[in-house]
């Protein structure tokens, strides 16, 4: 792994931007391929579809919705082991989604004069699962369980044909979406699956009604895809390769350290595994420890190459100060901190996809186990974005509720901004209401009293598990744009 020495020097942020490893993300040539994919997408619907999987996932789906049958001889067919362990994870994600769920809250600004705002689920969500060069059923799982406890109504999942299993998407997929209760599932991949979803379209009589918000991992054309339909729907992120970055001191394990990064370095070629440390023992260490990790490992190749790439590399600091920055500076989808007490080390950290605490949480226990989401924000977004969650599923809603009294109250000093702003007809619609042209006597108005509804009360809002199908998203090994790579989880 490549080194960057940063030690004696005081690096602004925007500096520790450009020198610190980074995988590159340019959707900006990709737009261009995808757009007239999603222009044949909408305008030629299930036909483009099926010419769009010949021609990048070559097969050629005898349907675009999966037969139920298909999906519940894919849960028979399912390893036992396999299915204990998702079963498993979707009850700790489902414990660790509904404590995201928001509580309602009213605040009475003027006596009479409430506002109060709630939290609405979108109606219907389609997620794409990406094939490329693993199959991940748990992500399916990171993105169904938050929308069903969210309360959404009507989940689609789209993930993309494979000639293996006879232009069926692959099993494992099929039956984690049984698990979930998933129904609606549909042989979609790459960009086109995107397009389909947000756009809708019929398929011999079968629709697939467009959808208002599209979430899942995928490569560049499934990110450039997301780019084209934002605003027609909601999007989680423009999700690049996975990444991660290891805050550690001389205390830490260095054969712990060197299997973290080979376990995200597993990912895809173009992974990034970066080291932060002032130790440059424990730094030398690692480094000794790394080729007979990844020579025992089953896809030693592709994590060579992922190392020693340029979005990887090992970063020496003069201390835990200089290293909380440059972490913060990175941003990384998922942070490790490795050091004397990590717990009080973690809390100063601001910029982080997820972060996870102390030897006894790696990574991959947050990408099957722990509760918590691994969709998360890469490429340095983690500066201004979330990982997947419930809110990504629900709206707030202000209700506003005045009394003529309080509305009387208010409407001396509405009446001034509204003419300051030129706006007369605004006070002429609350004047109106009383009946007269001329403004009100002016009120003291008390502080606002503030209230909010317990968690648990029964206007909290829907949490309980959607069981309504949801469209199978996914892409073929391809790096083509209407095709999934590996990505980001």
């Amino acid at each position: 792994m490549r080194r960057i020495d940063l030690r004696g020097s005081a690096p602004s942020a925007q500096d520790l931007r450009r020198v610190l490893p980074r995988a590159a993300l340019d959707t900006t040539a990709a737009t261009d391929v995808v757009r007239p994919i999603l222009q044949d997408v909408r305008d030629r619907g299930a036909h483009a579809l099926y010419d769009l999987a010949e021609r990048f996932d070559h097969v050629r789906p005898t349907s675009l919705r999966v037969p139920a049958e298909a999906i519940g001889r894919a849960l028979d067919q399912l390893d036992p082991q396999v299915r204990r362990a998702l079963e498993l994870s979707i009850a700790h994600n489902r414990e660790g989604h509904l404590q995201q769920v928001p509580a309602p809250a009213s605040v009475e600004v003027v006596p009479g004069g409430h506002v109060s705002q709630r939290w609405v689920p979108v109606r219907r969500v389609g997620f794409y699962v990406p094939g490329g060069l693993a199959v991940y059923p748990s992500s399916v799982v990171m993105n169904v369980v938050p929308a069903q406890v969210a309360g959404v109504e009507s989940i689609a999942l789209a993930s993309p044909p494979q000639a293996a299993f006879g232009g069926l998407p692959h099993p494992t997929i099929l039956a984690a979406c049984a698990l979930l209760g998933v129904e609606e599932v549909w042989a979609m991949g790459g960009a086109q699956a995107i397009a389909a979803l947000a756009f809708g379209f019929v398929d011999e009589g079968d629709p697939c009604e467009p959808v208002d918000v599209v979430t899942g991992p995928g490569n560049i054309y499934v990110a450039a895809a997301k780019r084209l339909v934002r605003g027609i729907v909601g999007i989680d992120a423009e999700a690049g390769t996975t990444e991660i970055a290891i805050l550690a001191d001389d205390s830490a394990d260095p054969a712990l350290v060197a299997a973290d990064l080979v376990s995200q370095a597993e990912h895809d070629p173009a992974a990034a595994s970066v080291l932060v440390t002032h130790a440059p023992d424990l730094a030398d260490a690692v480094e000794a420890a790394l080729p007979a990790q990844v020579e025992a490992t089953k896809h030693s190749d592709r994590i060579t190459e992922a190392l020693s790439g340029p979005q990887s590399g090992i970063v020496l600091v003069d201390d835990l100060e200089q290293g909380l920055r440059v972490v913060d500076a990175y941003a990384a989808e998922h942070l490790e901190v490795q050091t004397r007490d990590a717990a009080a080390v973690a809390a100063r950290v601001r910029n982080a996809g997820a972060i996870f605490v102390g030897p006894w949480t790696p990574v991959p226990l947050g990408d099957y186990m722990a509760g918590s989401n691994h969709v998360l924000p890469t490429g340095g977004t983690a500066r201004f974005s979330s990982g997947l969650n419930v809110l990504q599923f629900m709206r707030s809603q202000q209700v506003v509720e005045y009394s003529a009294q309080a509305l009387a109250s208010v409407a001396e000093p509405l009446d001034a901004l509204a003419h300051a702003e030129d706006l007369p007809a605004h006070s002429a619609s609350v004047l109106a209401r009383q009946g007269s042209g001329t403004a009100f006597a002016s009120a003291q108005v008390p502080p606002p009293t503030r209230t909010a509804t317990p968690a648990g009360s029964e206007d909290q809002g829907p949490a309980a598990a959607s069981t309504q199908g949801a469209p199978d998203a996914a892409g073929s090994a391809q790096t083509l744009p209407g095709a999934s790579a590996e990505v980001s989880r």
